[in-house]
């Protein structure tokens, strides 16, 4: 293999790829599991959730702005804090990667159980639906095999057509829902009142009822930044219009969803919302029969797509840590349709093995959130750091001075929202870096890796245990509860300042900064922007 990265995906490949990673079975169960968290209040909790979500995408949109690569997520703390940093976030992300193709493809399959018996039974998938869904799972992979361009032009299409499906979800449940008298269910007089579990559940619906969950897809475009024609431009702009238009989307669906309950539904409470294929049992309760039809249709299509994604952006993420000198180089190998296929057939494994413990959708999810938000929160730190160590780098978008409360905000935000996935959760989250750490040490000895790397990332070690201990002694989850809500909220947030600035001062000039300004070891450069509008390259950049 000795291909190289092609430089195909435009502005409107980007803003597909988000797109398609935001609208994936976030929107067929997000409005079913939020509801069972908080209630009528599940719509204030989609508001808050996408609001914290636009605080954590700003610091990204500069990052990718400036620093354009593949599998940036993990990039981007190698170029602050070393390779350490880089390490436990990668790890981390790589399992949360390693599961969203699954997770996705089970999502398919769930929904197909209400109308082919014997694909789920109620609270997990049978061997029959544990099968098919490692079927499409196969079904990526061999996508994504045959390069960037047939991978973008497929997530194009089935983007566009699955956006459709939730608009009309949205408009035709709102109006039978309201004309069957099911805007009581928004007020008081529902059980349990507009917020039966009190504001406490409004934030455990964020963490771990799929808001999170859901809105993070707009980031995937930053993996796959490296081939871009002029990502520097389109990443950032991208980020930013889809999660905006994701937040009106998902508040509009959660409010149809609510209204289209019927009293039946909610007799025994909100926690005990009982539905395998939430949008479409609901249409047929309300004998919207060709409603139902389209949405078991396009419940097979809109995760499609967004495993697909996700299984593109995983691979970028293996072939990323070489770079900063912690994953195994023959991830760095590239077909000559520029697919990083030995990266490919390990996210393949990694996906097909968590089916096994993680056989239902509410299951995965959990785990699945929990793991990506502290890489969210790091952006705050990393875009401080590299203001400092590397000022003169081109940022298209900028941030500028309002960086000062930006960073900060978005650490505490990203924490908060972790914290809030409650223990054990925070505890399988320490574990799973814990894990990466020990791979870290490994390949430290063998590549013999800066020491300065080790103590640039060491406050983050740190303060995932801190983490960890609140979760324990905490109100969410199985916590304790010694330090009752919200009084743990508040001493989340002091721990979570002091660590922020800790993290800011622990940044310095590494090594990948210093390449990276020299032009080497760069996945993308920006005399390839200048080829591309010359003719001079057949799309095609330096090879890796």
């Amino acid at each position: 293999m000795n291909g190289k990265l092609r430089r195909d995906l435009t502005l409107y490949d980007f803003m597909m790829i988000s797109a398609g990673a935001v609208l994936g079975s976030g929107w067929l169960f997000g409005a079913f599991y939020s509801a069972q968290y908080a209630g009528p209040a599940a719509i204030v909790a989609w508001i808050i959730g996408g609001l914290l979500m636009m605080i954590l995408a700003l610091p990204l949109a500069e990052i990718a702005s400036g620093f354009p690569e593949a599998g940036s997520m993990v990039r981007y703390p190698s170029l602050s804090h070393g390779s350490f940093l880089s390490a436990l976030q990668g790890w981390s992300l790589l399992f949360g990667y390693g599961l969203s193709p699954a997770i996705e493809a089970e999502a398919s399959v769930q929904y197909a159980g209400g109308y082919i018996h014997g694909l789920y039974n109620g609270t997990t998938l049978t061997s029959a639906g544990l099968g098919v869904t490692a079927f499409m799972v196969v079904i990526y992979f061999v996508i994504n095999y045959f390069g960037v361009r047939l991978f973008a032009k497929s997530n194009s299409v089935i983007t566009t057509i699955k956006y459709l499906v939730p608009i009309l979800t949205m408009v035709v449940l709102l109006i039978t829902g309201l004309t069957h008298g099911g805007g009581a269910n928004l007020s008081s007089a529902s059980p349990g009142g507009f917020m039966p579990f009190g504001f406490r559940g409004v934030l455990v619906a964020i963490a771990v009822g799929g808001i999170y969950f859901s809105y993070t897809g707009f980031r995937q475009a930053m993996d796959l930044a490296a081939e871009g024609k002029n990502p520097k431009r389109d990443v950032p702009r991208v980020m930013i219009t889809v999660l905006l238009l994701a937040i009106i989307l998902y508040v509009l669906l959660q409010v149809a969803f609510i209204v289209a309950l019927r009293h039946g539904d909610l007799a025994h409470g909100w926690a005990r919302l009982n539905f395998s294929s939430p949008f479409a049992q609901l249409a047929l309760a309300l004998n919207i029969g060709w409603m139902a039809a389209i949405l078991y249709g396009d419940s097979a299509l809109s995760p499609f797509g967004n495993g697909l994604v996700y299984f593109g952006s995983a691979t970028r993420l293996l072939f990323a840590m070489p770079k900063s000198g912690y994953g195994p180089k023959w991830a760095r190998r590239l077909s000559k349709r520029g697919a990083p296929v030995p990266a490919m057939v390990v996210v393949l494994v990694m996906s097909l093995l968590s089916l096994l413990p993680f056989p239902a959708w509410g299951q995965m999810v959990g785990i699945l959130s929990s793991v990506g938000v502290m890489s969210y929160a790091l952006s705050g730190v990393s875009v401080a750091v590299l203001r400092r160590t590397t000022p003169t780098t081109d940022r298209p978008f900028s941030l500028k001075g309002h960086i000062r409360w930006i960073g900060p905000v978005a650490f505490i935000v990203g924490t908060l929202i972790f914290y809030w996935s409650g223990w054990p959760l925070v505890w399988q989250v320490d574990a799973i870096n814990a894990g990466g750490a020990v791979i870290y040490f490994i390949y430290r000895r063998v590549n013999k890796l800066s020491i300065a790397d080790v103590k640039a990332g060491l406050w983050f070690a740190i303060y995932m245990v801190i983490l960890g201990v609140m979760s324990y002694i905490g109100s969410f989850g199985k916590g304790r509860g010694w330090l009752p809500f919200p009084l743990d909220t508040v001493v989340v947030i002091v721990i979570g300042l002091i660590f922020y600035y800790w993290g800011v001062a622990s940044g310095f000039r590494t090594q990948d900064v210093i390449d990276y300004e020299n032009g080497l070891n760069r996945d993308f450069i920006e005399e390839d922007i200048e080829r591309q509008r010359t003719g001079t390259t057949d799309g095609e950049n330096l090879s890796i």
